[in-house]
């Protein structure tokens, strides 16, 4: 990232860290196939095994319950798949990883903070038998909210209903943890916490079923055919072990909040009524479209965006402001605002410059279109 700039776009991808590259470079260097039964296949397979007792460790997992992915989304495919459950109950809130790996699924309600309705949770599993799946994520990827998943394993286990849990932007944040959560299925991604991307994992508790989607090799326990991708997976290792203490870093987003509030106080700071992650800022420009802003504060050095990174570069109005109430025009100004593992105090000042000076500019147009009027 250029010195020049401030990266404020973490929930896309945090940079990797060099821990994380030292370990890719070493075994990029060193080579062989973690399935070789020689020297160099042993050494290999000797680095996975170190990771997965990292990746494990962040989660509070155990290793043998690691499985690797390319990433967050095939780890949700593999989950919302691979259990055998023809019904599946998801938050109308998850990333599209979820929602379009079970286009048929229930939605789970949530209200105008982004917090499912546990009482629509627990009138959806009353009304069938049928074996179920409930997919709730750990952390918003848009608001940082945090969702009450205790809660939603109580409900579940009730109607002995299994529960997946999209951690990718809660681990390494804050504490995640699979048999304290009591989830059975909880997916991981690299490139959120400062890994190198198309590496994940799908975590898959004890003896939870799991049907893989694949035939081949009996890697990764015979869930996961293919030759691991040992440089991403020892990054991955790096990176989790690195990020085991989470993140310090709401006091930046509170510093930032204060700030724009100060600047316009009609501005809107979703989900700032539930529990959030530290690291999130999802927050409106009165009268200025998201795409707006982003390019504007690209141009003075500023790195946010306007939602989610998963839509080939397009700005679409956000579906998860829209499951929560939000009013169209005011979702169409809203800016994500994340923070990481690297971020500085030098750059929310940098932010909060360059987002007053756009502020005050389109309001001076405004005034002087008013007056000529």
């Amino acid at each position: 990232m250029n010195a020049a700039s401030a990266y404020l776009d973490h929930n896309a991808t945090s940079p990797l860290r060099p821990v994380a590259f030292d370990a890719m470079a070493e075994a990029l260097k060193a080579g062989g196939n973690p399935s070789s039964v020689h020297r160099s296949g042993r050494a290999a397979r000797a680095r996975v095994d170190a990771a997965r007792r990292q990746v494990a460790a962040l989660v509070g997992a155990m290793p043998s319950e690691i499985v690797f992915t390319s990433g967050g989304t095939e780890a949700n495919n593999l989950a919302i798949t691979g259990t055998g459950c023809m019904r599946v109950l998801v938050s109308a809130v998850e990333h599209d990883s979820v929602r379009k790996a079970a286009p048929d699924a229930e939605i789970i309600p949530v209200d105008g903070n982004g917090v499912i309705v546990l009482g629509a949770l627990e009138r959806l599993l009353a009304a069938s038998k049928a074996p179920t799946l409930v997919s709730v994520m750990f952390a918003n990827n848009e608001t940082g909210v945090l969702q009450p998943i205790a809660d939603v394993v109580r409900l579940a286990r009730a109607t002995g209903a299994l529960v997946h849990c999209d951690a990718v932007q809660g681990a390494g944040k804050a504490s995640v943890d699979l048999h304290g959560l009591g989830v059975d299925y909880l997916s991981l991604s690299a490139h959120k916490f400062g890994g190198p991307s198309g590496i994940g994992a799908l975590v898959v508790r004890g003896n939870a079923p799991f049907v893989t989607d694949r035939r081949g090799g009996g890697q990764e326990f015979n869930r996961r055919a293919g030759t691991e991708n040992v440089a991403g997976i020892a990054g991955f290792g790096a990176a989790s072990e690195a990020a085991r203490g989470g993140l310090d870093v709401a006091a930046l987003r509170d510093r930032l909040e204060t700030a724009l509030k100060e600047i316009a106080p009609d501005v809107q700071v979703f989900g700032a009524g539930a529990p959030r992650l530290g690291n999130t800022v999802c927050i409106s420009m009165p009268g200025v479209r998201a795409e707006t802003q982003v390019m504007a504060l690209d141009l003075a050095g500023v790195c946010v965006s306007a939602g989610a990174a998963c839509s080939s570069g397009k700005v679409t109005r956000s579906p998860v402001l829209t499951a929560m109430g939000i009013d169209p025009a005011v979702a169409d100004s809203a800016l994500r605002i994340s923070f990481g593992w690297n971020s500085q105090s030098e750059d929310i000042e940098r932010l909060i410059a360059a987002w007053r000076d756009l502020y005050t500019r389109v309001n001076n147009s405004d005034i002087a279109h008013a007056q000529a009027a």
